[in-house]
């Protein structure tokens, strides 16, 4: 089955509603009417808006790092699905390491947050990965059926199509370690099984997943050459255009 590769950039919490206009116009300039890979960039909430104008006539799409489960009322500084549509927003990633590291985030919770995304017509791009000592352990595989299994409970199986899941190895994130093209396609491989025994043949086949952990410009073909790797989730890498549209470019050559 041909899935369309996907590169979307995380920017994390990294520059301003000023800068990202320049970023995104840059992109805009480099990869942005071509068809064949499909881009998306995940700004700072502060940026949406601005962001949502810049690529409207564009074949970028519009990402967020994060929304709430809840509908709307009394949560401070939280994000709806319904703000996000109504700027446009196409995925959200949900799930990253950090929120689970930093803000205690869970494959529970996170779960509630996915399902909320699809009820609102976002796609989710759900994050799943080992930690160094899990790795170490041999415990990789184990923690990410857990963390598919867990997280897409209940998930509707006519909404598929709409799904991502993005593999990051927590040890490779931020870290420049990146995992072999042959470890990434070996964890993909059994997400997938994973996917297929969840929803189907069909279903589980159709679900990109990306890499995220380090991929940039030097490393993208490789990972994106193996069978099972759809794309990637991009950080530091995302945050200068040349960079990023690389590893586009590498895309489109794959």
């Amino acid at each position: 089955m041909s899935r369309k590769y996907l590169i979307a950039g995380n920017w994390k919490m990294n520059k301003t509603a000023t800068e990202a206009v320049d970023l995104i116009k840059e992109i805009n300039s480099s990869v942005g009417s071509q068809t064949t890979v499909q881009v998306c960039v995940c700004p700072p909430f502060t940026s949406l808006a601005k962001a949502s104008e810049l690529v409207d006539q564009t074949e970028v799409i519009l990402g967020a790092q994060n929304m709430s489960a809840h509908p709307s009322g009394a949560f401070t500084g939280e994000i709806s699905a319904e703000m996000l549509r109504d700027l446009y927003v196409g995925f959200v990633i949900l799930g990253h390491s950090e929120r689970r590291q930093f803000y205690g985030e869970t494959n529970e919770s996170v779960n509630k947050k996915v399902l909320a995304a699809v009820d609102n017509n976002l796609k989710p791009i759900y994050c799943i990965g080992e930690t160094l000592e899990e790795r170490e352990a041999g415990q990789t595989l184990e923690i990410v059926r857990s963390q598919v299994r867990e997280g897409l409970e209940n998930f509707p199986a006519n909404a598929i199509d709409n799904l991502v899941l993005a593999y990051e190895p927590v040890w490779a994130i931020g870290t420049g370690k990146t995992a072999t093209d042959e470890m990434a396609q070996e964890v993909h491989a059994d997400i997938r099984k994973v996917l297929v025994e969840m929803f189907g043949d069909s279903a589980g086949a159709s679900v990109r997943i990306l890499y995220g952990g380090s991929m940039k410009p030097e490393n993208a073909a490789g990972l994106l050459s193996q069978p099972d790797v759809d794309g990637g989730l991009i950080g530091g890498a995302s945050l200068t255009s040349r960079a990023f549209s690389g590893i586009v470019e590498a895309a489109l050559s794959a």
